[in-house]
């Protein structure tokens, strides 16, 4: 079946993208700028040299990013650097919007909530431009031509840059805003892993009981969910046994206990979270076959 509207796929992504970056610098702008607070990558090159030269962190960070791009593109190709084409111009160019509209507009000196709001905030903004399938570009980029050309993980060599980042402010930046810059790595990435699944962690449950059929017909029947039946055996008696398998919201799950229990109380469930779930009745729309005919 061909989707109705195609347009609807690359806009909402693309949406995504554009407001990622517009947070994310109204972020740096609120919370970082005037508080001192130190950060890695890129955005953290261009407030140290705002700090330490006071030219623009929304000129030095577009250099960067362009400089950056241009990397990309002589070592990863073009389609790399088209798919980090917006982020390299849209963080800076909306830097400098914010700069210009909110002035020197200050909205609390206190560095703990600078470190606390200024974490939300890029790890919400950085999540909902990866999650939307776009890249930061910027610093992320060295890393990956790392990789490349000798095979260097990503991980340890963008580690590696960030830290050699943050250490290079060490030495100009007050002992507080450093350390302070430091917690709100800690804040940012809990937030950002939780901005990319959001919306996708789902609940898998398995029980096992004498009373599988009359289970699997109510969770079907009352609850709306698909079920697999895993045959297996017993490890001590080796008795035949069926397990039922199915996923669902942790909103269904209190239903889905009770009506299990309700019915066979002895039986043996397990639940746990999965962070992510595709297929039909999911990234998919249900389809209701007719059930088989008995002969």
């Amino acid at each position: 079946m061909t989707q109705k509207h195609p347009w609807r796929s690359a806009l909402l992504p693309a949406l995504a993208i554009a407001l990622g970056n517009i947070l994310y610098a109204l972020t740096v702008k609120l919370f970082l700028m005037h508080s001192g607070l130190i950060m890695g990558g890129a955005t953290g090159i261009a407030l140290a040299a705002n700090r330490l030269t006071g030219l623009s962190t929304s000129g030095v960070l577009l250099t960067v990013n362009l400089a950056m791009l241009l990397l990309g593109w002589a070592a990863l190709g073009r389609g790399f650097a088209l798919s980090t084409l917006a982020s390299t111009f849209l963080s800076p160019v909306a830097l400098a919007l914010w700069e210009r509209l909110l002035g020197d507009l200050v909205l609390t000196d206190d560095l703990f909530l600078n470190t606390l709001f200024g974490g939300v905030g890029i790890g919400v903004s950085l999540g909902l431009v990866i999650r939307a399938g776009g890249s930061t570009g910027g610093m992320d980029i060295p890393p990956l031509v790392l990789h490349k050309l000798f095979r260097i993980p990503v991980s340890a060599s963008m580690f590696c840059f960030d830290l050699a980042i943050l250490l290079a402010q060490a030495f100009f930046s007050p002992r507080l805003p450093f350390l302070y810059g430091i917690a709100m790595i800690f804040v940012y990435t809990p937030v950002l892993d939780k901005t990319i699944l959001l919306g996708t962690t789902r609940v898998e449950v398995k029980v096992i009981s004498s009373k599988a059929d009359e289970i699997r017909a109510a969770i079907l029947n009352q609850i709306d969910r698909g079920v697999t039946l895993l045959h297996g055996e017993g490890g001590y008696l080796h008795h035949p046994t069926e397990m039922i398998f199915s996923v669902l919201s942790q909103r269904e799950l209190p239903r889905l206990e009770k009506l299990v229990l309700s019915i066979d109380p002895e039986c043996f469930m397990v639940v746990s979270q999965v962070t992510q779930v595709s297929g039909r009745g999911f990234s998919l729309s249900r389809q209701y076959p007719d059930p088989p005919k008995n002969d």
